[in-house]
């Protein structure tokens, strides 16, 4: 038996092993940490906020941590990257849901999982499209529904947003999603 504080959790897993739990408690300080500065930089030019919370590696970490390990680290990962930048930041009623979005995208990301190969540039096109239309149709969406406004309104106040975030990922998931994907996969990978 372990530690006895460990009683209560005998036996749960997520089955990752110890070099997972690194790579994904790795991707999530520095999900979380970019997320919370560039936070920090948008709080000083207002004008620009809307865009720059767009910017940056949420989604692309929970991608790659999903389509590596699998849909629960994409989860996972993107849980807990805004959860933990929200409570630095600024938590509030959104808190919750933005982090189950973005951790619904890396889910996603697990269903594409293919331990053998690294993912096509097309594959990565496709996705970065598909998730972040999802991830900002879903956000709007709860934006829309949480404040009673109408969801046409919300969409299209939200269409700046919506292509500095296609951008993003975009440049992204094509140029760091492969090289890092690969790294974590190892070097015997097929293309």
């Amino acid at each position: 038996m372990d530690y006895p504080a460990n009683l209560p959790f005998e036996g749960w897993t997520l089955g990752f092993n110890s070099k997972q739990i690194a790579h994904v408690s790795t991707f999530i300080a520095i999900g979380a940490v970019a997320r919370v500065g560039l936070d920090q930089f948008a709080v000083m030019s207002p004008p620009l906020f809307g865009i720059l919370i767009a910017v940056g590696l949420t989604e692309t970490l929970a991608f790659i941590d999903g389509f590596v390990y699998g849909p629960m680290a994409g989860f996972v990962t993107g849980f807990l990257i805004i959860l933990i930048s929200d409570i630095v930041v600024q938590p509030g009623p959104w808190t919750p849901f933005i982090a189950a979005i973005i951790g619904l995208l890396g889910l996603v990301a697990g269903t594409m999982k293919r331990p053998d190969r690294i993912p096509t540039v097309r594959l990565l096109v496709v996705s970065a499209v598909v998730l972040t239309l999802m991830s900002e149709l879903l956000q709007n969406a709860w934006v829309a529904l949480f404040y009673s406004l109408p969801i046409v309104g919300v969409m299209a106040l939200g269409a700046p947003t919506l292509i500095t975030a296609l951008i993003n990922n975009l440049i992204l998931f094509t140029t760091l999603g492969p090289k890092v994907i690969k790294l974590l996969q190892g070097p015997a990978m097929k293309r």
